[in-house]
């Protein structure tokens, strides 16, 4: 069987690829990357994978069994029309399945609907296809706020707007392994899981990180319009508006979801103690 990837230069596609090659070989991996060049150090075939580009697509996909494709990045309506080039390369190729990493969150009502509704959108294309599938719906990274410990520790703690609300925090890695086994195992099929593991609140969260880190991290929450001129100003509109909505969606529960990630990686998420020693040790 061969397995592709897309975006495999990326966090979570060189993640899948990782995790797959461990259980059915490197040799058996295809990695697509827009600029393959940048995904050479992962130990697999690497072909062009650029979604704006169906009949690369449909060359690159020759010889494929299953692929995962893993959502794109660009503005909601300019994704679901790049998604649609992979689904038609794909079934073109001759490939038998598509997995599909989505994502959780509000699909109305918040700032980042537009692209949980892109997502939506895509999972009933690949539904409609024809093809085998299977369809994760991914938690928040919990990775980024790690990488942001030393702004938390400059700014006094960690200031966002998502209140009380609890948030199915994942990672990388964690979905590396679910994805690999939604590839490589057809008793997947024709499921739709959420993945992520145990819900925190960020009080939670600042108090995983300051045990982690040694460091006195609190919880500072604001309203979504401070939150989201805060993200803007440093991130530009989409993308601070988008990570705004995020945190709207946690506040209004929609991050709070029940977990399937035991039955599509066949064992428990990883827990936050575990991680958190991890970083510390």
């Amino acid at each position: 069987m061969k397995v592709a990837v897309t975006t495999a230069s990326g966090q979570l596609g060189s993640a899948i690829i990782k995790a797959t090659a461990e259980l059915i070989s490197a040799d058996n991996v295809i990695g697509l990357a827009r600029t393959p060049s940048k995904a050479k150090h992962l130990g697999v075939e690497v072909r062009p994978g650029d979604y704006n580009k169906p009949d690369e697509l449909e060359q690159s996909l020759q010889s494929v069994d299953v692929l995962l494709m893993v959502s794109g990045m660009d503005a909601p309506d300019k994704r679901i029309e790049q998604h649609r080039n992979v689904i038609n390369a794909a079934k073109r190729a001759g490939v038998r399945k598509i997995v599909y990493t989505s994502v959780q969150g509000a699909e109305h009502g918040t700032a980042f609907s537009p692209v949980i509704q892109s997502n939506r959108q895509t999972e009933q294309d690949i539904r409609e296809s024809g093809l085998e599938w299977a369809i994760g719906r991914n938690g928040i990274y919990i990775e980024p706020d790690i990488e942001y410990l030393e702004d938390y520790k400059k700014e006094g703690g960690i200031i966002n707007c998502a209140g009380d609300g609890k948030c199915g925090y994942t990672t990388r890695s964690e979905l590396g392994f679910a994805y690999a086994k939604m590839l490589t195992e057809d008793t997947r099929n024709g499921q739709t899981y959420n993945l992520h593991g145990e819900a925190l609140t960020q009080d939670q969260l600042a108090e995983y990180m300051s045990r982690a880190f040694g460091v006195e991290l609190s919880y500072q929450a604001v309203d979504f319009d401070t939150f989201r001129e805060n993200c803007t100003s440093r991130l530009g509109e989409f993308i601070g508006t988008v990570i705004a909505g995020i945190y709207q969606g946690i506040r209004d529960g929609k991050s709070n979801n029940p977990s399937h990630y035991q039955q599509a990686a066949g064992r428990a998420h990883q827990s936050w103690d575990d991680y958190f020693s991890r970083l510390s040790a």
